[in-house]
């Protein structure tokens, strides 16, 4: 028996991706005690480059450091500068890691222009469920 042939349509011809440019942005720093995230986006909040200390290699109780940090911060801006031409931004903080000051020192060496730098971190009301009153 034959077998039946079939005739694939042309695909259509891909058009090329163009590249974005986002001159300026926001730069969020999540700086806890065992990790600390660095997270470039645009103004809208649509994230362009991102990396951590324990995407760069560091492990265990080295992560928290202010080094890992600094290390971390290099490579997202390194990559928001080059592939999307990034130079201003507002930072956004969180945390109260070591990491907090060297990755936004991180960003005036690279010539990221700081507009303006705004603590984030999330403050307690109220507090945790006390514990329950001692019967004698």
């Amino acid at each position: 028996m034959a077998e039946p042939t079939t005739t694939a349509a042309p695909a259509a011809p891909k058009r090329k991706k163009t590249k974005r440019s986002v001159a300026y942005g926001q730069v969020h720093v999540l700086a806890t005690f065992n990790n600390t995230i660095i997270t470039f986006t645009d103004n809208t909040g649509g994230v362009i480059a991102s990396s951590s200390a324990g995407a760069c290699g560091f492990r265990g109780s080295k992560k928290g450091t202010a080094y890992a940090a600094q290390v971390a911060a290099e490579r997202a801006a390194q990559i928001a500068k080059q592939q999307y031409g990034f130079t201003k931004a507002d930072v956004f903080i969180k945390g109260v890691g070591l990491g907090r000051d060297a990755a936004v020192r991180v960003l005036a060496g690279m010539d990221i222009a700081v507009e303006s730098i705004k603590d984030v971190t999330g403050v307690p009301h109220g507090g945790v469920r006390p514990k329950k009153a001692r019967r004698i």
